[in-house]
């Protein structure tokens, strides 16, 4: 089945004006936004959206009591494959067709999932252009890869992590019934969970957690480069919210990292450079560790120059 990733995420929180406002100051564009909600797009169409708690119009609270998730939209290729999904999926639980055109059923979980014609449009961003010893330049002569006000746009929806109580069984679900792959497994958390449309070493990843738990831990929005994570990172920084991991590099993955806490009850990522894989590929297996999780972690200090560090601010 061609499904190409998570094309929306649907939140119901209690904090509108302060998720609306965080989901700005992280970079995505408000589409519609009123006290009631809105919603919040990257550069490829992928996005967020977020509704009161008690908007009748979202599906049911799902989970533990600290999830705000409330739906996982996911693009496929197109209507032959949601015709697919639809067969499968309509052997054993209720597939609903929306009066948009989109299907709506729930995964092994309980999670409420939808599947639509991917609304991603094609990105003209370019990659970070870098400068190596041996190998062409990657900017012309008199580009500076620095600019204080340079844009670090969100550019498409990589990926969404669920904590479930039954990994095995949810992880059968999303291969065995929707054509996803394990690329990677942390073992003593679950697998990295790949879908057929895209090379992308995960959109899903899967953490093994007692029942109360269970929501969404995170979702991440790639980034053009490792750059980018680091300027978005710092102005969130700047802008007061607290940083939660990062910045740094995965293992598994390959992409650098910067985690954040944030009022939709989840922590919220920014990456970038993650690693592609093909049918070649091998998943590994490596003990859940902290060695495991990251590659190198960065420890932030205050700026320093040669006089000495800058003079505080009250």
């Amino acid at each position: 089945m061609n499904i190409i990733g998570p094309d929306t995420l649907v939140f119901g929180v209690d904090d509108v004006a302060a998720c609306a406002q965080f989901l700005q100051d992280y970079g995505l564009q408000p589409i519609a936004l009123t006290a009631a909600g809105g919603r919040f797009e990257a550069e490829d169409g992928t996005a967020i959206v977020i509704a009161h708690a008690d908007d009748p119009a979202l599906p049911p609270p799902q989970g533990g009591a600290g999830n705000r998730l409330r739906k996982t939209v996911y693009g496929v290729a197109d209507e032959t494959v949601l015709a697919a999904i639809a067969e499968e999926l309509g052997r054993d639980r209720e597939v609903r067709r929306l009066p948009d055109g989109t299907l709506e059923t729930h995964d092994d979980m309980g999670f409420v999932l939808g599947f639509q014609i991917s609304v991603r449009r094609p990105l003209r961003t370019p990659a970070e252009a870098v400068n190596a010893p041996g190998s062409p330049a990657g900017r012309r002569p008199n580009a500076t890869a620095v600019a204080e006000d340079a844009p670090a746009r969100p550019l498409t929806l990589s990926h969404v992590v669920y904590f479930v109580p039954d990994e095995p069984r949810a992880a059968a679900f999303y291969t065995q019934r929707l054509g996803f792959r394990c690329t990677d497994r942390l073992v003593g958390a679950g697998p990295f969970l790949q879908p057929a449309g895209t090379l992308d070493h995960h959109t899903l990843f899967l953490i093994q957690t007692p029942p109360f738990m269970q929501g969404c831990e995170h979702f991440t929005f790639h980034m053009s480069g490792p750059t980018a994570v680091l300027q978005a990172g710092t102005r969130l920084v700047d802008k007061g919210y607290q940083s939660f991991w990062g910045p740094g590099r995965h293992r598994m993955g390959s992409n650098w990292f910067w985690y954040f806490n944030s009022p939709l009850a989840c922590h919220v990522e920014y990456d970038a450079d993650m690693d592609l894989h093909d049918a070649q590929w091998t998943a590994r297996e490596v003990p859940i560790s902290a060695d495991a999780s990251q590659l190198f972690l960065f420890q932030p200090r205050e700026k320093w120059l040669p006089g000495g560090p800058p003079a505080r601010k009250d």
